[in-house]
């Protein structure tokens, strides 16, 4: 007698990872769809020779999305949606690997794997002009004022000149690439009257100022390594005549009177003269016609 025995494979055996802690160094300029971390290394196997089915969680709040896997049957991690250094640095995702579909009811068996996704800061954005503010929620844009300054005609300032509201100053926002900045006047100078410094950003003067018209310099921060990279400010120097004289009251003292109960804003009138109000004026011999 001839028997025939089949022996039927238990589902004994859980899916096996080659690596189960796994970390990625991801540049925040990568390219979405771009591959993470390859099926080869993320592949599990299973002794039991099952169709193996991944599922991949984010553990970290507020960073769902960026990543995913290709397929049910295929681990390949890819990004799926742009990174922002600003928004987060890091995040953990757990991929699973099951001998089971998810929502099975036979008997599943299950493995782990961690990923450890650190961002790391890409040269992604032009420099700031300081001070400046932030326009958006996540403060990746930031508007600078334009800077204002004085210089006296028909005189040249051997120092450099005194801004408002501060010294022309930019800095790289890319924090941890800092890369060096150089500045450069790039309009407004036609009599080339101005220079600026291109490592301080400290604006001085070649020659005085014959022209009583305002002067819209345009100054511009470039980046050493990348002069794609470049933010441009506006500076308005105005030019006066020099005040030689300071102000001073035409009076030393002024007398004037009130009568009790009067309506708040009410004119004060002179002492001696009350039918005309109490003026208190000033005289400037830098403008003696005025």
């Amino acid at each position: 007698l001839e028997i025939l025995v089949t022996i039927l494979n238990v589902n004994d055996n859980s899916p096996v990872f080659t690596q189960t802690n796994i970390t990625e160094v991801v540049p925040e300029d990568t390219k979405v769809n771009a591959t993470i971390v390859a099926r080869e290394v993320l592949s599990a196997t299973d002794a039991d020779l099952d169709t193996i089915f991944y599922e991949l969680t984010t553990i970290v709040p507020g960073t769902d999305g960026y990543f995913a896997i290709k397929g049910i049957n295929n681990p390949e991690v890819y990004l799926q949606k742009a990174l922002d250094y600003e928004k987060f640095k890091w995040t953990t995702l757990v991929l699973y690997a099951r001998d089971r579909p998810v929502g099975s009811t036979d008997a599943t068996n299950t493995a782990t794997a961690t990923i450890n996704i650190l961002i790391e800061q890409a040269d992604t954005k032009p420099p700031w002009f300081l001070p400046c503010t932030f326009i958006n929620m996540d403060n990746s844009i930031c508007i600078s004022s334009p800077y204002m300054g004085r210089v006296n005609i028909s005189e040249m300032s051997a120092e450099p000149l005194i801004l408002e509201p501060g010294p022309i100053y930019a800095i790289d926002p890319d924090y941890t690439l800092n890369e060096k900045i150089v500045y450069s006047i790039v309009g407004g100078d036609a009599d080339k009257v101005f220079s600026v410094d291109a490592d301080t950003g400290n604006l001085t003067m070649n020659k005085a100022a014959t022209s009583p018209d305002s002067y819209l310099l345009q100054v511009m921060a470039t980046q050493v390594n990348n002069i794609q990279k470049y933010s441009v400010v506006c500076v308005e120097i105005k030019v006066i005549n020099k005040s030689a004289y300071p102000p001073y009251f035409e009076s030393r003292i002024y007398n004037g009177t009130v009568s009790v109960g009067l309506a708040p804003r009410s004119f004060v009138f002179q002492a001696g003269d009350p039918s005309t109000p109490l003026m208190i004026t000033a005289a400037d011999d830098d403008f003696p016609d005025v």
